[in-house]
């Protein structure tokens, strides 16, 4: 956090804890269920993966990790510029943390200092300074500075990571290249450990892990290529499935068409066929009809008795 004396300590009040900044967006940090069990699950992986006996965290905050270690049997102290968040340490905590910034001068060393997402806060002489101050006072630091956030209004330092990295490579602090905090941390953490080893050895480091991520990076991009054609090819078949469909949509719709055409001239005929009979049963009930009638049976039987033979 910045410096008290002529920075921006002040900044770091309830407003600025109630929307604290995440990748979600403004969130409240405090004691919340959510982040006890974010630090809870920090603590696990530093007693797992590192086993310190002492540590500190430098931008405690609210002293939610040293809480966490301390549950855990790791001796555990936190410093934080901001004299709300220090308030609000867990009472039993307390006396383990302190107001103060990660640039005053620590009265001890430490087996692991812990400096998460803090630096940026700074400015940059005084950012020198925190780095100074840390690798004076341990050989192990898991460090973590935004390289993206540019919006938070008191980030005065955002950097990306080579530039730490070459803070910390002064005072012979490099990567540990067989160890990714990543996964509890942030996605641009690094574990600074003191390197005695000659500096052919770190290059190798490096070459080591710059060949892991290209190999990685490489088999990504084929199982990306890989996934792609078989969903072209998904898609092909049900493409030609959907044309398939659509011919056999279509002459249904003909034959519905057609049959619809058939039962309206089936209709139409019944209905003229109605009409007619109607038609005529009317003629056949008026006088000329029945009279013409007649005359059609009279002519008809005397044609049927010329007909018959002479006795």
């Amino acid at each position: 956090m910045p410096e008290r004396d002529g920075g921006p300590g002040p900044l770091y009040n309830r407003f600025y804890f109630g929307h604290y900044r995440t990748e979600k967006g403004p969130v409240a940090y405090g004691r919340e269920e959510e982040w006890i069990n974010l630090f809870a699950m920090v603590a696990d992986r530093i007693c797992t993966d590192i086993a310190p006996r002492t540590v500190l965290d430098a931008g405690c905050a609210m002293g939610l990790l040293v809480e966490a270690l301390r549950d855990r049997g790791v001796e555990a102290f936190g410093v934080d510029i901001s004299e709300y968040a220090i308030q609000k340490v867990r009472e039993d905590i307390r006396p383990y943390c302190w107001v103060g910034s990660v640039t005053d001068e620590l009265k001890r060393d430490y087996d692991l200092i812990v400096n998460v997402e803090v630096l940026e806060h700074l400015q940059p002489q005084e950012s020198e300074r925190a780095v100074d101050n840390f690798c004076a006072h341990s050989r192990d630091i898991l460090f973590s500075s935004t390289p993206l956030e540019f919006k938070e209004d008191t980030h005065f330092n955002v950097r990306p990571p080579e530039y730490w990295a070459q803070l910390f490579a002064r005072h012979g602090f490099f990567r540990d290249f067989d160890y990714d905090p990543t996964p509890y941390l942030t996605p641009w953490a690094v574990r600074y450990r003191l390197q005695r080893e000659p500096v052919t050895r770190i290059a190798a480091g490096y070459e080591r892990l710059l060949s892991r991520l290209k190999y990685e990076n490489h088999s990504l991009r084929e199982a990306v290529l890989e996934r792609r054609e078989e969903l072209d090819r998904t898609l092909g078949e049900r493409d030609g499935k959907g044309s398939e469909l659509a011919r056999a949509i279509e002459e249904r719709n003909q034959t519905s068409n057609e049959l619809a055409r058939a039962t309206e001239e089936r209709d139409a005929a019944v209905a003229m066929r109605a009409e007619s009979l109607q038609h005529v049963a009317a003629m056949q009930n008026t006088l000329v009809w029945r009279v013409a009638e007649r005359l059609r049976r009279s002519r008809g039987g005397r044609a049927i008795r010329a007909l018959r033979p002479r006795r």
